[in-house]
């Protein structure tokens, strides 16, 4: 069951570019970390996918062993984890989150 769930995620965060696994969508966040987490990626204006883990409980426990990281929201980058919504915020502020986008050449929001 657990290497059903893993082999789900690993396909979602290699879907696309960015994908963020949060609490709600980017329309209604459920959470104040998953709207923060929203309003830095729009800011840098990258394309997205989310993923509203309230929506699937499998992927809500599953996603905390896959990334080993024991918060939502999570922060995929082409395939790669970086960080929940403080690592996020600080990455963004110092600049370091824009570097990572141009850097890993993520697509532009249209």
């Amino acid at each position: 069951m657990a290497d059903d769930v893993s082999t789900r995620i690993d396909s979602m965060v290699k879907a696309k570019d960015v994908v963020l696994f949060m609490k709600g969508t980017p329309l209604f966040p459920q959470c104040g970390f998953s709207s923060r987490a929203i309003a830095i990626l729009d800011h840098l204006g990258v394309d997205y996918d989310s993923v509203d883990v309230l929506q699937d409980m499998e992927v809500r426990q599953g996603i905390k062993s896959y990334s080993d990281w024991p918060t939502i929201p999570q922060l995929y980058v082409k395939g790669d984890f970086v960080g929940g919504s403080d690592i996020m915020m600080e990455m963004y502020e110092d600049g370091e989150l824009k570097t990572l986008m141009d850097e890993k050449e993520v697509a532009r929001a249209e």
